[in-house]
């Protein structure tokens, strides 16, 4: 155990210090953020006791403030006001980040990649621009949902299917767009117990015991995510009926330049968005995208999936995947997830680009995790510095499309046609001198992922 944390000191206190940072320069105040319009009022009934009222005003994402309601009370404990209590609700999500930081780099250690490599992948999950902006604009939750599903993935990959299935019925309670994770930690599970090669009784028998685990987690997933949104359903279940139908069906006529649906949209009259700012050379989009963007992306994660699914039960015999297979998954459809939503903005990317980081790091190269680093760049520069430097929203819609559809087909490619893939990156990605495959390797002991 002191080996344990002796270790991993160094890297824990770098991750907490940048946590801090990101917490002083993104939470300075929400006077002009989501978390005003959206959260607070439900939060201040809260901290003055009025339970009822909070889960009545919750917003679409009404369990994450569920889930983390307890830290809305700690600063009641030293008389904290509203802006303590702004900060507060956002510091489980920015440890979840640092543990799964310091969580990936003792993996990274254990499989003898280098410290540059290291530092790197704790960069991305600490010191990310991605991260401060979703800080920025009071959405701290989709950290959070990124780290609970990459955890999901991880245990269903050692064949723990209860802790798995709650920690993603955690992920779809705190925001309903972890359902895309759903399929990847299904087809995690029982990936150890079938090596490839010829179907036989045994393996026949290893898929029965692997379909009751996929039961059993989809049960525990269920389960913690009824349990957590069950008090806002008895509350108001118009409100939650209404939340409900809009994750569903996109209400609103958001029309982001990030995302696949723009060049369909027309340049009519000036567009305005939050608190009536005008937005130059926005178009207005289809009806129809709107309506179908959020169906069409559960569609894509259930198709992805599924092919998954196929292509690994005719190796395999029950359509299971390994780890990293799976964060790889999970990465791909959270990467359609930003292509085909008509509300894309910057902090939708960050899910996307910690899973990838996760697929990365566990892997044998010597390199940094350079995809999950070109990845928040590009997006950072797509979604901020352009706009900040008066690009047109179709400059900022073109460069998104060039790097997110190759990026979304080499990852297909290199998921669902392994040796074809293989054979092209064979010189670009070389094993560390005597690594070992992190994936094969056991995480220390006291690094499970939060």
């Amino acid at each position: 155990m002191r080996r344990v944390v002796r270790e991993n000191a160094l890297c824990a206190v770098a991750a907490a210090a940048a946590s801090a940072a990101m917490a002083w320069l993104g939470l300075y105040g929400y006077g002009w953020n989501d978390y005003e319009n959206e959260a607070k009022p439900a939060l201040d009934a809260l901290t003055h006791g009025h339970v009822l009222e909070f889960l009545r005003l919750a917003p679409a994402y009404g369990g994450s403030l569920v889930e983390r309601a307890p830290f809305a009370l700690l600063p009641g404990l030293w008389g904290g006001g509203a802006l303590a209590v702004y900060r507060m609700m956002a510091t489980p999500c920015l440890l979840a980040a640092a543990s799964l930081g310091v969580w990936l780099c003792a993996r990274m250690r254990a499989g003898g990649r280098p410290p540059l490599a290291r530092a790197v992948a704790l960069g991305v999950c600490v010191a990310n621009p991605l991260t401060l902006r979703a800080l920025e604009l009071g959405h701290p939750e989709e950290l959070l949902g990124a780290c609970l599903c990459i955890a999901a993935v991880v245990l269903a990959a050692r064949d723990r299917p209860v802790w798995a299935g709650a920690l993603l019925g955690l992920a779809i309670a705190n925001k309903e767009w972890a359902v895309l994770a759903a399929g990847p930690v299904l087809l995690a599970l029982g990936g150890r117990a079938l090596n490839p090669g010829p179907i036989d009784a045994a393996k026949v028998r290893a898929g029965v015991s692997v379909a009751r685990r996929r039961l059993l987690c989809t049960a525990s997933a269920v389960t913690v995510s009824v349990v957590a949104l069950a008090p806002l359903a008895l509350a108001s279940p118009a409100g939650f009926a209404a939340g409900t139908r809009g994750a569903a069906v996109a209400q609103s006529a958001i029309f982001q330049p990030w995302q696949a649906w723009w060049f369909l949209g027309r340049h009519g009259g000036l567009v305005h968005g939050l608190f009536g700012a005008p937005k130059p050379g926005y178009r207005i989009g289809p009806a129809w995208t709107s309506a179908i963007s959020h169906p069409l992306i559960v569609v894509a994660g259930l198709g992805l999936a599924g092919a998954l699914w196929l292509t690994r039960r005719r190796r395999r015999g029950a359509g299971t995947v390994s780890e990293r297979d799976a964060l790889l998954a999970l990465a791909l459809v959270l990467l359609m997830r930003c292509v085909l939503d008509t509300w894309d903005t910057a902090y939708y990317a960050l899910a996307f680009v910690l899973a990838l980081l996760a697929w990365e790091a566990l892997g044998q190269s010597a390199h940094p995790p350079v995809l999950a680093l070109t990845s928040t760049v590009l997006a950072w520069l797509d979604c901020q510095w352009l706009p900040a430097h008066g690009a047109s929203p179709d400059v900022q819609a073109g460069m998104f499309l060039a790097w997110t559809l190759p990026l979304a087909a080499g990852l297909a490619l290199r998921l669902y046609a392994p040796e074809p893939a293989s054979r092209i990156l064979a010189g670009v990605a070389r094993p560390a001198p005597g690594a070992r495959p992190a994936g094969d390797v056991g995480a220390p002991a006291g690094s499970q992922p939060a």
